[in-house]
């Protein structure tokens, strides 16, 4: 009988080499290729703004920020009514939006019965296809008009000594443009805010219900407050959409080159001034202007998009965030 021999692994050998996995490393190439190519795109439509503006900012330097005089025939030039119309009508947006797409996720998440949660859940998802000229459309028609008549002047009448509502009434105003933002960002941050509510795990809403919960009560403590930094990632990507819009702006704001201080007169935007502009600029420095505006939106949305992402750091909870 042959004996056989059994020779021991020693502890600190080396483990054999594992086969090259070229498809591993093929993904990753191409998923390092993908990153790259966002960040390329970025650097790149900042070098067109930085190099097509280069003429307005030696012209003006940081006095465009702050003039408030848009003037083609002087050639003068200045951003911070634009900027002002901007943020107002974002503003304005927000505040009506978030609310009711919150309200509106809560309903098709907990609320709603079956039979009429998926049927809501589609308009909502329609809505969100609606190019943004017909909406402007829309806007300008009806929705401007029915305003004018029916709020406006009521909002004139009774609160003519609120500087807000105050001085001369025009169907195409600020807040006109702002409760269109609103409803064109309503069904983008409704969906985003109800697979954020659907993400959260039922054993929250079972643990408030054995505690003795009511519904509200659930809604509140166990789903809003575990969610809230998802919500208001939804009102931030509400807001991108909001800063950026053209052309629905552009139909109802009226294009008054002025920083009024009511909600009701006429007004202007960053988008809106360039879509608007562009095609009568003649003048190389009438073009680095519009190209400057262009810069400056762009540095709104980055500016309000850090404070948007500081905003959400700070109400996130020991653990909250995932590695």
């Amino acid at each position: 009988m042959n004996d056989t021999t059994i020779e021991a692994t020693p502890a600190n050998a080396a483990a054999p080499a594992e086969p090259k996995r070229w498809g591993n490393q093929i993904f990753e190439g191409l998923t390092l290729l993908s990153a790259l190519m966002v960040g390329a795109l970025f650097l790149l439509v900042a070098y067109v703004l930085l190099s097509r503006s280069s003429l307005a900012m030696k012209t003006y330097g940081w006095g465009f920020l702050t003039n408030v005089h848009w003037n083609p025939v002087t050639e003068n030039y200045g951003a911070l009514t634009f900027i002002f119309g901007t943020v107002v009508t974002s503003a304005i947006a927000l505040i009506i939006a978030v609310p009711l797409s919150i309200g509106t996720a809560i309903f098709l998440t907990d609320l709603a019965p079956l039979w009429l949660r998926q049927p809501l859940t589609s308009v909502v998802e329609m809505l969100a296809a609606v190019p943004s000229v017909i909406w402007g459309l829309w806007g300008l028609f009806v929705l401007a008009p029915w305003l004018n008549d029916n709020v406006y002047v009521w909002l004139n009448t009774h609160f003519s000594a609120v500087p807000l509502f105050g001085g001369p009434v025009s169907a195409s105003c600020i807040l006109s443009a702002g409760i269109i933002v609103a409803i064109m960002i309503l069904p983008i941050v409704t969906s985003v805010s109800r697979e954020i509510l659907r993400s959260v795990p039922d054993l929250q809403r079972e643990a408030a219900y054995g505690l003795g919960a009511t519904r509200w009560e659930v809604t509140r403590i166990a789903v809003l407050s575990y969610a809230r930094r998802g919500l208001m990632g939804a009102a931030v990507l509400g807001l991108g959409r909001a800063l950026g819009e053209t052309m629905a702006v552009t139909m109802v704001i009226g294009n008054s080159p002025k920083i009024q201080a009511s909600l009701l007169q006429p007004g202007w935007t960053l988008a809106s001034a360039i879509a608007s502009s562009f095609g009568e600029a003649s003048s190389d420095l009438s073009k680095s202007a519009l190209f400057e505006l262009g810069l400056v939106l762009v540095g709104v949305t980055i500016l309000v998009n850090i404070g948007a992402l500081l905003l959400i750091r700070s109400i996130e909870t020991p653990g909250s965030r995932r590695a």
